[in-house]
């Protein structure tokens, strides 16, 4: 397993701020581990970003408008392929943060909102462009008697809402549920026409499933993840866009509360672990754990979800959204 190395870097004052700006920048962290570095703005609040690259040498360049640096970040240090951080103040009022690498690296870029105890965060995470992994010394050869079974495919549970005596939202020639069964067919063939991906459809026809069934459906299927499609309706025509949506951690006590008292279930949320023979307070500090990592995944994701779909269309929310569904 590779050895991960946490370093936290505040990037330095400059002498120059952006006066009167409607964002801050609170510090900068970054942790590499391997061939990948990832760097996480803390942030005061959500704001736009662009990112790209130079060469001669090697930087990744991120601009933020309307944005200054806190006054009270110390000075920086590297880690991972991330040499130093540079800072400076572009029109006046826009920020300017230069990571200085030490090998050329791909960037990826996208935005958190806040959860457990964080604020608003940008991550970026860098990809060393053609890097090479030092070979290990050799190990003697060791032999098992069961054959290693192959990885599996990421399994995407894609869930329709509404269906059969639920309708859901109404247009005028259409019902939500139609719609939504239509658009998540279609989602699950682009997933099954990714290698290493396979669709597991919730509802694959015009019928009434509960809540608890549809999560069933994906336990039994063992899926990686869990996407419920839906489309909204409002009385102004004009209104469009699209939302995404994560769990609350408000939800997901309540949903921890429902499994502990049926403990059979819990094991789902704990990596398969029984908690029958554990007590109370351990029992919880697992499904708290396991449920934090999940929301915090979920969010990632959800993230990216978002991104691609402010490339296609008109959004509501420029970040994700929670709610508490169970």
């Amino acid at each position: 397993m590779a050895r991960i190395v946490i370093a936290w870097i505040l990037i330095a004052v400059s002498n120059v701020v952006a006066a009167g700006a409607s964002h801050e920048v609170l510090g900068v962290r970054v942790s590499a581990t391997g061939d990948r570095t990832r760097v996480v703005l803390d942030l005061s609040g959500p704001t736009e970003h662009r990112i790209f690259t130079l060469n001669g040498p090697e930087r990744v360049v991120i601009d933020l408008p309307d944005t200054r640096l806190s006054r009270t970040a110390p000075r920086p240090s590297g880690s991972g392929v991330v040499k130093r951080v540079r800072s400076g103040v572009r029109n006046g009022r826009d920020l300017r943060l230069v990571l200085d690498l030490g090998s050329a690296a791909r960037p990826k870029s996208f935005l958190l909102p806040p959860s457990g105890g964080t604020g608003h965060r940008l991550v970026i995470d860098l990809v060393a462009a053609g890097g090479t992994v030092a070979a290990r010394p050799k190990q003697p050869v060791k032999t098992v008697d069961k054959v290693l079974e192959k990885p599996r495919d990421l399994v995407i549970a894609v869930d329709a809402g509404h269906g059969g005596k639920d309708p859901g939202a109404r247009g005028r020639r259409a019902r939500e549920k139609d719609v939504v069964l239509a658009v998540a067919k279609r989602v699950a063939r682009l997933i099954d026409a990714e290698p290493g991906m396979r669709a597991v459809l919730v509802r694959d026809g015009d019928y009434f499933l509960h809540l608890r069934e549809r999560i069933r459906r994906a336990h039994k299927a063992k899926a990686d993840l869990f996407v419920s499609i839906h489309a909204d309706a409002f009385t102004d025509r004009r209104v469009r866009g699209s939302s995404v949506y994560v769990l609350s951690r408000r939800g997901a006590s309540s949903e921890m509360a429902r499994l502990l008292a049926r403990q059979e279930n819990a094991a789902d949320l704990v990596g398969g672990v029984s908690l029958r023979d554990k007590d109370d307070l351990l029992k919880k500090v697992l499904l708290d754990l396991s449920q934090s990592a999940s929301i915090e995944e979920s969010t990632e994701v959800a993230s990216e979800v978002l991104r691609e779909l402010r490339r296609i269309g008109k959004v509501h929310k420029r970040s994700v959204q929670k709610a508490g569904f169970v």
